[in-house]
């Protein structure tokens, strides 16, 4: 596989299972983690992107399967978002990443990490009804920036959604799960609009994630606390919010 070096090739399976478990377990697809992962193995800037919503597709669908299970997911919590987030990321994925944006969102995930290990306030909010127009705005603007990005926008979903008081954690796992996928779907047809080549060794990858996937969101959506969650999702967030700014 002409992608990676093969020498790492094992490590590289190894730490992709592990970021698919992580992210998976609270309903993301891992987008932003397999971004990181591949910079850090040296992948070509023109796979990174279509890879990570590659790998996005099946890993949110996977969780997203789990958490419906459990019946955890609400579709009046999801549609506000998808309707005006699937043009915003099939918009966002004929734009080219910009670094600015980009430091801007790291910053403020940093924020929403910070708020979830507990930080400035530790007082957990009750549900409460969602804002329909607020919420198609937002779902708009994290479309616009996932398709930039190449990721699906849970990451930055789910801090709104829980800060917000919109749903409770595993609701809001089981949303972003979806609204992951859609995105993904959109963003990856935006990328195509704009002539571009697909790498198709990245289909090898697809295999590990669904590995690891599968692990997380059977973990995450019937044995995980809400309070493992919390601090796993918070470790999510940090993270990508890291892979944004550094």
């Amino acid at each position: 596989m002409s992608i990676i070096n093969t020498d790492f090739l094992i490590l590289f399976g190894v730490l992709l299972a592990v970021v698919a478990f992580l992210y998976s377990s609270v309903g993301h697809g891992g987008a932003s983690g397999y971004l990181a992962l591949m910079a850090l193995f040296a992948f070509p800037i023109s796979v990174m992107k279509p890879s990570a919503l590659l790998l996005n597709l099946f890993v949110s669908a996977i969780s997203f399967f789990f958490y419906f299970k459990k019946d955890f997911f609400k579709p009046r919590l999801f549609y506000p978002f998808a309707i005006t987030s699937v043009p915003g990321a099939f918009i966002g994925g004929m734009i080219p990443n910009n670094s600015f944006y980009k430091i801007l969102l790291g910053m403020v995930l940093i924020l929403a990490a910070l708020r979830l290990f507990g930080f400035f306030n530790s007082k957990e909010r009750e549900t409460t009804k969602i804002n329909i127009p607020l919420a198609m705005g937002i779902g708009f603007g994290i479309g616009l920036l996932s398709g930039m990005l190449g990721i699906g926008g849970g990451v930055i979903l789910s801090p709104i959604l829980l800060l917000l008081g919109w749903a409770t954690l595993k609701e809001t796992a089981a949303i972003s799960s979806l609204f992951i996928f859609v995105n993904s779907v959109a963003g990856l047809s935006g990328y195509f609009m704009g002539d571009k080549t697909f790498p198709t060794e990245s289909f090898y990858l697809v295999p590990v994630a669904i590995l690891g996937g599968v692990l997380g969101a059977y973990y995450g959506s019937g044995y995980f606390s809400n309070k493992v969650l919390k601090y796993v999702l918070a470790t999510v967030i940090l993270l990508a919010s890291v892979k944004l700014i550094v």
